[in-house]
């Protein structure tokens, strides 16, 4: 089975995406902040790190940063309302990375995670 990491610091979104990865058969463990999140991927390994980028603590971007230090295969996909930051080419997020912005049909959002995982 599949492990997805979620950092989402809104705790209505947090909620949904869990259920509805679950339910399209992923392992998924969510946190609401990315120093949380970065914590769990020190521990153990995941397939893909799906965060939004404006977050407490530690924002998505630097979180995949560092993520992606620990696990230069970790898959990444972020979810915001804020594209451009993610798409900004000074940004330091990984330039692999998939950027769904919000709002996003949950289809779409499973497509997407199916190809990065597939790729």
């Amino acid at each position: 089975m599949q492990r997805i990491l979620l950092a989402e610091d809104n705790d209505d979104m947090r909620k949904f995406l869990t259920r509805a990865l679950t339910q399209a058969g992923y392992e998924v463990i969510a946190f609401d902040n990315g120093k949380s999140a970065y914590e769990r991927l020190r521990e153990e390994p995941f397939s893909l790190l799906l965060s939004d980028i404006v977050m407490p603590e530690m924002d998505g971007i630097e979180l995949a940063r560092r993520a992606t230090e620990l696990d230069p295969d970790l898959k990444v996909m972020f979810i915001t309302g804020f594209a451009a930051v993610a798409l900004n080419p000074d940004s330091e997020a990984p330039k692999d990375a998939s950027v769904l912005s919000k709002p996003f049909h949950l289809k779409d959002l499973v497509n997407e995670i199916e190809r990065l995982l597939a790729a």
